[in-house]
């Protein structure tokens, strides 16, 4: 079975100049503009309804970054985990209002972690109960409204412990989402296993990948193609998959580019 449309990340700004290409094709996109705790934490119904008037003509699957910014969803505080569940609950009511099936939330594991695990041997089964505390009333929400969480590696050195803790909390609602340029850096500055073997460990619960290139240096952001990722092994392992998760191009600058960077990939025969 082919791998899915690739789909773009996007802010309102970038989804307006390329609305026509994108819906002609029905590509997925994922809407990037709540992220921000001066947007999240205020009045989102304004930024809603732009979205909305723009976006009666996609069919494509859709979804949103959720917020993010000092969100740390391991926190054992209970006094600030309720301020980080309000964070996701209004990530999830605008999912809702945009007709969104999908939500990006951050990991909080680190290197650190992965150096420490002996020094602190209770330090990963009691991130992974404060995380299953954290979002045990976002999950039931976004059962609610049939959104699924997707969690992203962010300083993930250890391919297997995002994964892991999904396995443990064990909802439907709460798949694993792969950074390819995340996943680089860790390679490139940390000696973690490369982009291949982040998507080996996700198999049977992998739902969702940011498509980035970078350097093995910093967060690039930059198209497939302009950094070092083997884009070929990386479009084989997903194939590979049982399961077909969702494929989004997340390029930080150069937005009006996509078009090309996507018929480049598929020229090369890695994806459509």
């Amino acid at each position: 079975m082919p791998l899915p449309l690739l789909g773009l990340a996007l802010s309102y700004d970038h989804y307006a100049l390329l609305e026509a290409w994108i819906c002609d094709e029905g590509r997925a996109i994922e809407i990037q503009d709540f992220v921000y705790t001066s947007v999240i934490r205020g009045d989102v119904s304004d930024m809603v309804t732009r979205w909305k008037a723009a976006l009666g003509a996609h069919h494509g699957p859709r979804g949103i970054h959720g917020p993010f910014f000092g969100l740390d969803l391991a926190n054992p505080d209970p006094d600030l985990r309720a301020i980080i569940q309000t964070r996701f609950l209004k990530g999830l009511e605008v999912a809702e209002a945009l007709a969104a099936t999908h939500m990006v939330v951050h990991s909080p594991f680190s290197y650190w972690h992965v150096l420490n695990a002996a020094n602190y041997a209770d330090i990963e089964p009691s991130m992974f109960d404060d995380c299953a505390t954290c979002l045990a009333p976002v999950l039931a929400r976004a059962a609610d409204i049939g959104c699924t969480l997707m969690l992203e590696n962010i300083d993930d050195t250890n391919p297997a412990t995002r994964v892991d803790l999904v396995r443990a909390i064990g909802h439907p609602n709460l798949q694993v989402s792969l950074d390819t340029g995340h996943a680089e850096l860790a390679h490139g500055r940390y000696n973690a296993p490369p982009v291949v073997d982040f998507i080996a460990a996700a198999a049977g619960h992998l739902g969702h990948v940011h498509l980035q290139d970078a350097d093995g240096y910093a967060d690039r952001h930059w198209h497939p193609g302009d950094g070092r990722i083997p884009w070929r092994p990386v479009f084989d392992a997903l194939a590979a998959l049982e399961e077909r998760p969702r494929l989004i191009l997340e390029v930080r600058r150069d937005q009006l580019r996509l078009p090309a960077t996507v018929a480049r990939l598929e020229a090369l025969g890695l994806a459509r």
